[in-house]
């Protein structure tokens, strides 16, 4: 049977959340926004529409939903991201020996379906991945297991032969919902909490090396049996 590894997308394959959060620390600040910047690490692993709620919630309604996107975004706008400078450096060689063993692969992210493209693009991973699955493509997202489920689905993967491989708390509950192995990035500045996962590890080349030794290890049992 297929053994692939989902990949989440900020924070896995690129180092964006610190740029994104420090737009919404701008733009929340500059709307009258008095609370700790702690809040403002919740929208980490959101949708867009869970985003604008929660800020929207945080600034207690004296801002509509809509305002408050326009804001961000144009912020965003005028601090455009470079996606290939900030891709953590090990990415390339582990999705080339993920492919070389044999591993299938699909990027899951909260963001929308152009916004990952465009990233991949940007970054030239895209070849890599099977297909992408966006939070637009299903019913409920993170921490729901819709996403993960839904990939595993598309590459013809049972549940319990895929990794995923996230830094978000919320990510991280959608692929032990969905019955997979999950493998956290540790991630420390914005106090996501990891302990759900099964896995730790430090960058994504100490996670292909884990995935393909747990493989091996697995294999081996089978064929004692």
């Amino acid at each position: 049977m297929a053994d692939a590894v989902l990949f989440d997308m900020d924070g896995i394959l690129y180092d964006s959340e610190v740029q994104y959060a420090k737009v919404t620390e701008r733009v929340m600040r500059s709307l009258g926004y008095t609370g700790p910047s702690e809040s403002l690490y919740e929208t980490i692993g959101k949708t867009s529409d869970g985003t604008w709620q929660l800020l929207f919630d945080l600034l207690e309604g004296n801002w509509s939903r809509r305002e408050i996107e326009t804001a961000w975004v144009k912020d965003n706008l005028a601090h455009p991201i470079d996606y290939r400078a900030i891709m953590f450096e090990d990415i390339p060689e582990t999705l080339k020996t993920l492919k070389e063993n044999g591993f299938l692969m699909a990027c899951c992210s909260s963001s929308k379906k152009e916004v990952i493209a465009q990233s991949l693009d940007a970054m030239g991973i895209a070849e890599y991945f099977g297909f992408t699955v966006s939070a637009d493509e299903i019913e409920h997202p993170k921490p729901a297991p819709d996403i993960y489920l839904l990939a595993a689905r598309k590459l013809g993967a049972p549940p319990e032969n895929c990794w995923v491989y996230e830094d978000s708390q919320i990510g991280i509950e959608a692929g032990k919902r969905a019955g997979m192995r999950v493998i956290a990035r540790r991630e420390e500045r914005f106090r996501q909490n990891q302990a759900g996962s099964d896995y730790i590890v430090s960058n994504a080349a100490e996670m292909c090396r884990l995935v393909i030794n747990e493989r091996t290890k697995s294999y081996g049992k089978s064929n004692q049996d």
